[in-house]
């Protein structure tokens, strides 16, 4: 009898229980790690009760990459003389950021009784709880937060604003309903609702749990006086909502995510990094010392993206390189004047920039296919995300179908790459005259390689000088107008276009040397085993962390000393 076998007479809930377990055992034992330094951590719990308190927003137990990030930040900001608090939902939220519809096999269940009734709360706190009480760190559960009568309150508002009114819901002066949408949205894995099994239900769920999560934190915020808030994302249910009444309640936001390169992790004040990345002021990077060692450097990093070898994730596999494949392949002539089009994934972070030109990535790109329909002189390359296959959540809204849709015939001057394509983004790109972007990072590889960039969206290379920014549909087709563009970028904009790309990924992504990629690629190992190797001068990038958390110094990796190893 195989293990297949052998589980199936296993009885659900325990199955469930089990493979969380086995799940989350890849957290950090912390336990352990303490031991062996006890008496440098019994003091440093004892100076920290008179130190800066700091929440460390966790909330879902079950995000491995969250737990793992922010004890280990808890855990230096203790060496530091802070008092870290910890929060985490304990089962109480009726949705959460960690569930989606693909990976819901009961979705009745979950419309009536949420993430616990399907499983998706089985072990999620008491694994990450444990974490904490081994590192002595005060720990927050949202059931102890919130009053029957804020529960009732939540329930009832919850079941009773207009379906249509829920996305821009305020709670007195509280946003709430924006996070409960993108959730929703997350949920699906598509841009919209529309058409989605029990989308309105779904959406009240995260709304409720909106509501929850605001009334929880308010009475945390009441109760202490936080310095500073840490939480992944900044985005969503419940990490989105615990962003908006912090800054309400004037404590400093923190937010983080993974970079690309290995090892690394980019962090941001007052917003999610989604929004940050937009607004960093360009006296961050344009005036640092530049050479032709840092550019070698930079070109090279840049040259690895084609494959990935240096990143941690990697959505290139079986790459074909060569011009003759994707010729071949699409039927094109790059003779003819060119322009490519570089989407991302349709539902990722879908939030409110008030700088986007178009409702959304799907309504640009449609109406981008029939603007170069009327433009025979000119060809369009669409190249779709790889990641709406290659990533650990796979779109239920793949952009080629949205094309077909208004499309049966797509236009003779209109070629499209699908996301399973082995031809090369990155060869394909170099052949045109200019690259359109929605909200795609790869905007600032592209600049940094030469290529003129127009954008509609959200990219974070937008506001720098370097690109060309519509905010209008109008402004938006009045620069296509002008293509082909009859000359490139200047030696100075390309200059900063490097500038810009050697602190994007090599100053932004802060090192943090003790964290190795788990087996899984999807999560990452905490590869310290004494506590005092997380104090400070230990880590450049953690102090980096740490003083950024504490003092509010920006998020700058000095990666121009070379204090790192270059990832071949």
């Amino acid at each position: 009898m195989n293990l297949n076998a052998v589980k199936n007479y296993l009885p659900k809930p325990l199955r469930a229980a089990l493979k969380q377990y086995f799940r989350l055992g890849t957290y950090p034992h912390w336990k352990s790690i303490v031991k062996n330094d006890k008496t440098v951590w019994k003091s440093a719990l004892a100076s920290a009760k008179s130190g800066k308190k700091v929440l460390i927003g966790t909330c879902i137990g079950a995000h491995r990459v969250g737990n793992i990030i922010e004890s280990t930040l808890a855990a230096a900001l203790t060496l530091r003389g802070v008092e870290a608090h910890a929060l985490l939902c304990d089962s109480m939220l009726p949705a959460c950021s960690e569930a989606q519809y693909a990976k819901t096999k009961n979705m009745s269940d979950f419309v009536t009784g949420g993430t616990r009734k399907t499983g998706y709360c089985t072990g999620c706190f008491s694994y990450a709880a444990q974490m904490y009480k081994d590192l002595g760190i005060t720990l927050h559960r949202f059931s102890e937060l919130v009053t029957p009568e804020e529960k009732h309150e939540a329930e009832k508002i919850a079941a009773t604003v207009p379906f249509k009114d829920i996305p821009t819901y305020k709670y007195k002066d509280i946003v709430v309903g924006e996070d409960a949408m993108a959730s929703a949205i997350r949920f699906y894995c598509t841009g919209d609702l529309e058409g989605q099994e029990s989308a309105e239900p779904v959406l009240r769920r995260y709304f409720y749990g909106a509501l929850l999560t605001m009334f929880a934190v308010e009475r945390l915020f009441k109760k202490y006086t936080f310095e500073s808030m840490v939480s992944f994302h900044g985005v969503y249910v419940p990490n989105g909502v615990l962003g908006e009444v912090a800054r309400k309640r004037n404590v400093r936001v923190v937010n983080w995510g993974t970079a690309y390169r290995k090892k690394r992790f980019e962090f941001s004040h007052h917003d999610t990094y989604h929004r940050m990345m937009l607004v960093e002021p360009v006296s961050n990077w344009k005036d640092m010392p530049w050479n032709d060692d840092l550019e070698n450097k930079t070109m090279a990093y840049l040259k690895s993206r084609e494959v990935g070898t240096r990143d941690w994730q990697q959505f290139h596999e079986n790459v074909d390189l060569s011009l003759e494949y994707a010729v071949r392949e699409l039927n094109i002539d790059f003779a003819k004047p060119t322009i490519g089009l570089l989407p991302n994934v349709v539902w990722d972070a879908q939030i409110v920039y008030p700088s986007n030109a178009f409702k959304n990535l799907i309504e640009w790109t449609i109406k981008t296919i029939e603007y170069f329909r009327k433009r025979p002189d000119l060809q369009l390359v669409i190249r779709v995300h790889p990641a709406e296959i290659k990533c650990h959540t796979t779109t239920r809204q793949p952009l080629l179908a949205e094309i077909q849709k208004h499309f049966p015939t797509i236009p003779k001057n209109v070629f499209v790459i699908p996301a399973d394509s082995r031809i090369s983004t990155y060869t394909v790109m170099q052949q045109c005259n200019a690259i359109l972007i929605y909200g795609t990072k790869t905007g600032v590889e592209m600049a940094a390689r030469g290529i003129p960039i127009i954008i509609a969206g959200e990219a974070w290379i937008r506001n720098k000088g370097l690109t060309m920014d519509a905010s209008s549909p109008e402004e938006y087709f009045s620069i296509l107008d002008k293509l082909p563009l009859k000359k490139g970028m200047d030696t100075e904009q390309l200059r900063l276009a490097r500038k810009y790309a050697y602190h994007f990924f090599y100053r932004r992504g802060v090192y943090l040397p003790f964290l190795d990629i788990s087996k899984d690629s999807i999560s990452f190992r905490l590869g310290i085993k004494r506590i005092s190797e997380l104090s400070q001068g230990k880590s450049i990038g953690l102090d980096v962390l740490c003083d950024g958390i504490l003092y509010g110094k920006e998020f700058i990796y000095p990666a121009e000393l070379n204090l790192e190893p270059d990832d071949h």
